[in-house]
């Protein structure tokens, strides 16, 4: 999905939506922002597996139990939910306030949204732009600063002013002008910036997170905040964060609650991790990262290698390949027989609506890169199912030259389609064999928290077909013993389990979303 014959599709394919943001909030110390829904596209979920970099380095490093917040006393911000795999809410810069919507991340910790004198990027003019000359609160900084994602970098400098949470103002906050986004990504999100709930540890110039200003302005009732995820990209609602408290009816039962082991990210032990009940046997002391802000589940390459192999999950090249040669196989030997110039044989069956040259030799290119090599994004084709008939055409051209039988090549071509190189990190599944997969889990404080497969599958519908994405992606981080292994556990593992931050107590609680 994220390779060069599908991601102009991806990016091209973005759409924009107009919805309004449901607050609901009350007076005593608790914001309760609501989320909104939309169904899932090809145009954002590259950007969202693109988390390499994001922990190339981290954090190192009796609970208590925190009453469940009455509703009346919870100010709740309402979340949208942007292609089933961004969540993000409003908030309010300046005096009056300016608007913007943002991605509430606990995998960071710094504010930034796109500033008025930000001329130079592209992403800038598809979103709102805080101008400080409209605030009559505003205290110019101008420090310079450089923050890096997983999925771009920002450039901008720091800036002080109010920001309005729900009906929470929380004064005089440090905050970053991004005058430079070094990514196409911000261009098509849906979203003007980022607002990290991540620890000052990790925070680009030691800034103040949001969230630690809010307590240090005695706004909170409690130093918690917690997250509703709605899966359902058709609900009304899409989810809920809450500053100050948790909404009981928002989840099961009690919250397990563990211990953050190093403070900078919400990190914490992850004892074993299980497919179909059995252990996997790759984590030695594990930890993971509960992170908003990733949509996918990351975890080690061993591990997440058993997973995609229990689930038949292939590279999105590979997958369209095959289907190419079971459903079209016959039909190209034939064209190909009766003379039928290679170049527009594809757009001859309809597959492709051109003629294809320029798309054949992209095609071939992409066949002879290796693996790991840095593949150009602007070479990318025009369709992923157009890009495999052509490589099949080349193929069955190539060995058809050497006198081989029918069914001799359609067999070595499609032996070829599974030596394609997955360039990211995505693979594919069959969407039919959903329910056959096996239930997969993680052991959390000496609790087992699965996920079924209709919960870490992503199902993607463009142009009238529906793709299925496993929800694991292979991401190896380097660290030091006696830590284990890594995971980052998204937004697919908190759509599953309502999820707590407590400051307080330095803790984190998971409980079944209900």
């Amino acid at each position: 999905m994220g390779d060069n014959f599908v991601l102009l599709v991806m990016c091209l394919l973005t759409s924009t939506f107009s919805m309004s943001v449901a607050i609901t909030s009350s007076s005593n110390g608790v914001v309760r922002l609501g989320l909104k829904k939309q169904s899932l596209g090809f145009n954002i979920i590259y950007a969202a597996t693109r988390i390499k970099g994001r922990y190339s380095t981290y954090a190192k490093g009796a609970v208590t139990t925190t009453q469940d917040s009455d509703a009346s006393e919870m100010n709740i911000i309402s979340l949208k939910n942007y292609m089933d795999i961004q969540y993000f809410g409003e908030i309010g810069i300046g005096s009056p306030p300016q608007n913007f919507t943002v991605i509430f991340d606990t995998g960071s910790s710094n504010l930034w949204i796109p500033s008025s004198h930000c001329h130079f990027s592209v992403a800038c003019f598809f979103h709102s732009r805080y101008n400080s000359s409209n605030s009559s609160t505003y205290t110019e900084i101008g420090k310079p600063c450089k923050i890096n994602y997983g999925s771009g970098m920002i450039l901008g400098f720091f800036s002080e002013d109010n920001i309005k949470v729900g009906d929470l103002v929380v004064k005089n906050q440090v905050f970053t002008e991004a005058t430079r986004e070094g990514s196409v990504v911000l261009s098509l999100a849906s979203f003007d910036g980022i607002l990290g709930l991540g620890f000052q540890d990790i925070s680009v110039g030691n800034v103040a997170p949001l969230w630690h200003s809010m307590m240090q302005q005695s706004l909170v009732a409690q130093k918690v905040f917690s997250f509703w995820f709605n899966k359902d990209p058709m609900a009304s609602e899409g989810g809920e964060l809450v500053f100050g408290g948790v909404d009981p009816k928002h989840f099961k039962g009690q919250h397990t609650y563990v211990p953050v082991t190093q403070k900078g990210y919400w990190q914490i032990d992850l004892e074993d991790f299980l497919v179909a009940d059995q252990s996997t046997g790759c984590c030695i002391n594990c930890t993971a990262i509960v992170d908003s802000g990733t949509a996918f589940i990351a975890g080690p390459f061993d591990a997440v290698k058993k997973i995609n192999d229990a689930i038949e999950a292939k590279g999105f090249v590979s997958m369209e390949c095959k289907k190419a040669v079971s459903q079209y196989g016959d039909l190209i030997w034939q064209l190909l027989l009766s003379g039928l110039q290679p170049d527009k044989l594809c757009s001859s069956i309809g597959i492709c609506s051109f003629n294809g040259t320029q798309h054949l030799s992209d095609s071939i290119k992409m066949v002879v890169e290796q693996k790991g090599e840095t593949h150009n994004e602007t070479e990318v084709g025009q369709d992923l199912v157009c890009a495999a008939c052509e490589l099949t055409v080349a193929w069955m051209r190539t060995e058809m030259m050497q006198k081989k039988t029918r069914g001799r090549v359609i067999e070595y071509v499609n032996k070829l389609c599974d030596t394609l190189p997955n360039p990211t990190t995505q693979l594919a599944v069959d969407c039919t064999k959903i329910p056959s997969m096996p239930t997969v889990s993680f052991v959390i404080g000496n609790k087992s928290f699965h996920l079924n497969p209709d919960q870490y599958i992503l199902k993607v519908e463009q142009d009238m077909a529906t793709f299925c994405i496993s929800g694991f992606i292979p991401l190896d981080v380097p660290v030091s013993p006696p830590q284990g292994p890594l995971w980052i556990l998204g937004e697919i593992f908190m759509e599953a389990y309502h999820t707590v931050f407590d400051f307080g107590n330095l803790r984190v609680g998971f409980a079944e979303a209900a």
